[in-house]
């Protein structure tokens, strides 16, 4: 039987790497960020919501059973890249958001493509001079990667993590 210390270095590394192996502690900091989200994500009265930008329909949907209740942007509406990162530019680029952050959140799957996607529109926008948060994709990769790979594969776990996102709202006020 090996203990702790008998395990090569590089397992201590990866741990550190895969995050927290508790779901409990996993779907917390997965709330954490969600909710941080939804607060930069909410229309208020004077100021712009900082919409997010996932890949679909079924994406959307999901982010809304969540709490999500502004503005929500999607790849895939029949647009060719170039048209896409135009309009983002043109309806988001000048904006100044209340809380001085960036004007946009995106938020791809956790994939292959959707890194190929987060990585491409983040580095079209940016050379564009608009800045964009990618801090829940971020947290979502390294905590929610057990129970999926996607945004929509977030919605089947909605009833575990309501509860956590309302508290964490809560404490953000």
């Amino acid at each position: 039987m090996s203990t702790r210390k008998d395990l090569p270095d590089w397992v201590d590394e990866r741990a550190r790497k895969a995050g927290p192996p508790d779901r409990e502690i996993r779907f917390r900091a997965a709330a954490r960020a969600i909710a941080e989200s939804i607060l930069r994500n909410r229309p208020t009265i004077g100021s712009p919501d900082c919409p997010v930008m996932v890949e679909g329909i079924k994406d959307e949907k999901a982010l809304q059973v969540l709490g999500f209740s502004g503005t929500i942007e999607k790849v895939n509406r029949g647009w060719d890249r170039s048209r896409l990162v135009a309009y983002l530019h043109d309806t988001y680029g000048t904006r100044n958001t209340v809380d001085s952050g960036p004007p946009l959140i995106l938020l791809m799957d956790w994939d292959r493509t959707g890194g190929r996607l987060q990585t491409g529109l983040r580095d079209r926008l940016m050379a564009l001079d608009v800045p964009v948060d990618e801090e829940l994709r971020r947290v979502l990769l390294k905590v929610m990667k057990p129970e999926g790979r996607t945004v929509e594969s977030l919605a089947p776990h909605a009833k575990s993590l309501i509860p956590m996102i309302e508290e964490q709202l809560e404490e953000l006020g």
